[in-house]
């Protein structure tokens, strides 16, 4: 199958291209420059140059890529957040959640694709509400003001992908090379540092995904018919107050201080405050039935244990 993945060297992208190629795929990835082109040869794939929310540009490159099946992972998300600033640090990534999405999905047609698979969260679920949140949860009803453009964008890319008949993922909080998890990820980087309080108790439920396994999920829903929505995540969500201090523990750091959520929103604002204290964690019961797919990283315990000491014992 020809393959073409937007985001080709993002924290998914980079599991994913390289798996696509060993089990037969013939990919090409879709990068804004040539900078990233020796990765994705390196990986077996070629290279297609087109800026997502430039729409001729895009159907050009689509084209020349004549791919079966799209696979759309674009973000732009800086390393650093700061909570208080989402609605600018955002900005692109909303953009091409919206009109590059738009865009690609409407190049994909007329390069004759007959699959659309695209990258939405598993953390936006309402979070009042008993146990986990599966596929037919509702998304946040009335989510703080600095996360509101954003989901916003998230429902108008999966409305788009369910339109055009293709299947979205949501991934849970990614780890793994590159990511806010790796050694020097921002999460990582605060518990070492001790700058990654408990706010209110850490009473938000986190659902975790390893790339890996984000990429393992894309290569199913390739050979798989599947459309609508499903959670990628692994089987063992935690609260924040579980995860954060076994990381800690892991890297030899303090063990979170605690904060008042009062005094948070003062620090980081509604958003800020909410995603460490009312975030829902999600079920992946629908997706290893209709995938037949399990995570290889079936814990976040097990999962970050072995990536944070193997990665930290390379570094020194």
């Amino acid at each position: 199958m020809r393959v073409l993945v937007a985001g080709a060297t993002g924290v998914i992208g980079r599991a994913l291209v390289p798996l696509l190629t060993s089990v037969g795929h013939e990919v090409t990835g879709l990068s804004r420059s040539t900078g990233r082109s020796a990765f994705l040869a390196g990986a077996g794939a070629r290279t297609v140059v087109a800026d997502a929310l430039d729409a001729a540009a895009l159907d050009r490159a689509v084209r020349e890529a004549a791919p079966d099946a799209v696979v759309h992972l674009l973000t732009a998300i800086p390393s650093r957040l700061n909570p208080r600033g989402m609605p600018k640090q955002f900005a692109l990534t909303d953009r091409l959640r919206t009109e590059g999405t738009r865009n690609l999905i409407e190049a994909a047609h007329r390069a004759g694709a007959r699959r659309v698979i695209t990258q939405s969260v598993a953390f936006a679920y309402e979070p009042d509400g008993d146990g986990l949140a599966n596929e037919d949860t509702p998304l946040w009803r009335n989510p703080p003001k600095q996360f509101r453009r954003s989901l916003d964008a998230l429902r108008e890319l999966e409305r788009r992908t369910g339109d055009a008949g293709g299947l979205v993922l949501r991934f849970g909080h990614l780890y793994g090379p590159g990511s806010a998890f790796d050694t020097d990820g921002q999460f990582v980087s605060q518990l070492r540092d001790g700058k990654l309080p408990l706010v209110g108790g850490g009473s938000a439920t986190f659902s975790f995904t390893h790339a890996h396994d984000a990429a393992t999920a894309v290569v199913a829903a390739l050979d798989k018919n599947t459309t609508g929505v499903l959670n990628i995540v692994d089987n063992d969500p935690a609260r924040m107050s579980e995860w954060a201090p076994e990381v800690a523990r892991i890297l030899g750091a303090p063990a979170p201080k605690r904060l008042p959520a009062f005094v948070a929103r003062l620090v980081v604002g509604g958003w800020g405050t909410a995603y460490m204290t009312r975030l829902r964690g999600a079920d992946n019961a629908r997706a290893r039935l209709s995938l037949d797919w399990r995570p290889r990283h079936t814990s976040w315990r097990t999962g970050l244990a072995a990536e944070l000491n193997g990665r930290v014992a390379a570094a020194n």
